[in-house]
């Protein structure tokens, strides 16, 4: 009864808090900045009391998610310097990736010896990535010519930061004929696929080499006879609960980790920033949400996926992801709340690390809709056929996106060089792209648990009741 009353009263002081913001920041009724730094840490001081109550972890990180806001806002100077407990955070959830993808895919795959499932989960989630990312492509090219968001931009106007570093050139790529260059980029991406050390692969954090290497190593472990096979199996199976407690334990930082991450961006960025390129963050926020409609609600709807109770699996999973723009610091949570929403442990560890390096349907979206968008600030009008041809192109390079904060802006550059796109406008852009971040990263996360439902389902492997048995307390408990 008093978490119920709790919850009301919480409810009716942030609507109140909403209305006081937005009557100051359209100057109504002349609030004073004193009033407005007020109104947030009483806001702040009645979140905490409800998480206090709640003893709740996604409620804790939407808190602090909240807290960093404020904090970004009224002391600026130190919440750019609490961005070493963000990058903490990101540091130790990384701990966990490799070593967790190893176990489950391993256990999944030698545990049950099933090698023509494995193929066909390979073949399916691709075909399913694939159109995913497609859908995403087309969907924010049809949004950015539709808001015209680059069109009239003073880029003069526009914040201006330093780019990151493209690779250098190929110099095996520049030997060949340029006819050939399209065999070549695909052949180095299957060479990349491969490890050439597990070790190196795991430091570094390249999922898809070490998604590649624990699938050859459980068909192997697969194929050798039950006594020898079954230590090891069972090794896997108990380093990969052991991994799944590891998160629970390290899941205890994630508020603090996460409101530091948003702190860090409010302060770094301030508000005015968005002043300028509102119009490509709104096209940006607008085609996402439009994908998400229009694309995963009619997919669950098909399928009979339970909307709200998918929405309360992946709601830690995503605010962690928007929070600190990293799917990787998602991952380990993404994969335990899918195993919980009912989806077998072998699908949900084949499925979201190989969709982190080939089913980015956020950045993918992003990287159609910025290119247009580059394009428009600059004056030029490219007709449809350029415009699919940039978007065929972003469906190759897209999919070797790390799922790392910023790396879609090496393949923003990369593409707008091949097209003959102002890369300085990129620059400009930058500013905001910690914004942009947050909500692709989220799309992305949110891509990758329903694929693994997907499969499952196509797989008739689903466990259709396990949706119904969730709460937040097991749900927690992941």
């Amino acid at each position: 009864m008093f978490k119920n009353k709790l919850g009301i009263f919480t409810s009716i002081f942030i609507t109140l808090a909403i209305i006081i913001t937005l009557l100051y920041e359209f100057d109504i009724l002349g609030i004073s900045p004193a009033l407005m730094i007020g109104v947030r840490w009483a806001t702040a001081l009645v979140l905490i009391i409800n998480a206090f109550s709640r003893k709740n972890l996604t409620t804790w990180i939407i808190t602090c998610m909240i807290l960093g806001v404020f904090v970004g806002v009224d002391f600026p100077n130190a919440a750019m310097a609490l961005q070493p407990l963000s990058k903490g955070f990101i540091k130790l959830v990384k701990t966990i990736v490799a070593p967790i993808i190893f176990a489950t895919l391993v256990y999944g795959i030698a545990g049950h010896s099933d090698l023509k499932q494995v193929g066909r989960m390979a073949w399916k989630s691709m075909l399913y990535f694939f159109c995913a990312t497609s859908c995403a492509i087309f969907i924010g090219l049809a949004v950015i010519n539709i808001t015209q968001a680059g069109v009239g931009i003073d880029i003069q106007s526009m914040p201006h930061e330093e780019l990151p570093a493209p690779k250098p050139p190929d110099a095996a790529l520049q030997s060949l004929p340029e006819h050939v260059h399209g065999i070549y980029k695909f052949t180095h991406f299957i060479y990349d696929l491969f490890p050439e050390n597990i070790v190196k692969s795991m430091y570094e954090n390249q999922v898809l080499q070490v998604v590649v290497f624990s699938v050859l190593f459980g068909i192997g472990l697969a194929m050798v006879e039950e006594k020898k096979r079954k230590p090891l199996v069972d090794f896997t199976e108990s380093l990969s609960e052991t991994m799944f407690k590891f998160t629970n334990i390290i899941m205890y930082f994630a508020p603090i980790g996460v409101g530091a991450a948003m702190s860090y961006t409010v302060g770094h960025l301030g508000v005015d920033i968005l002043k300028n390129l509102f119009m490509l963050l709104g096209s940006l926020y607008l085609a996402l949400v439009l994908f998400i409609l229009l694309v995963f609600v009619p997919i669950m709807l098909f399928l009979k996926i339970p909307i709200k109770k998918f929405i309360a699996a992946v709601k830690e999973p995503v605010s962690i992801a928007f929070a600190t723009t990293s799917s990787d610091a998602a991952l380990p949570k993404a994969m335990s709340a899918m195993e919980k929403f009912g989806v077998p442990r072998k699908i949900v560890s084949f499925v979201i690390p190989t969709g982190y390096s080939f089913n980015l349907d956020g950045t993918s979206l992003y990287l159609s809709l910025a290119s247009i968008f580059v394009a428009q600030a600059a004056g030029m009008n490219l007709s449809i056929g350029e415009q699919l041809a940039i978007a065929f192109t972003l469906m190759i390079t897209s999919k070797g996106v790390a799922a790392v904060p910023r790396a879609s802006l090496i393949v923003l550059i990369a593409t707008a060089e091949q097209f003959g796109l102002p890369v300085f406008i990129i620059a400009a852009i930058l500013g905001i792209d910690e914004l942009m971040d947050m909500a692709r990263t989220s799309v992305n996360v949110i891509g990758n648990c329903l694929a693994t439902v997907v499969i499952a389902k196509w797989e008739k492997e689903f466990d259709e009741e396990a949706p119904y048995r969730l709460t937040d307390e097991t749900l927690d408990e992941v």
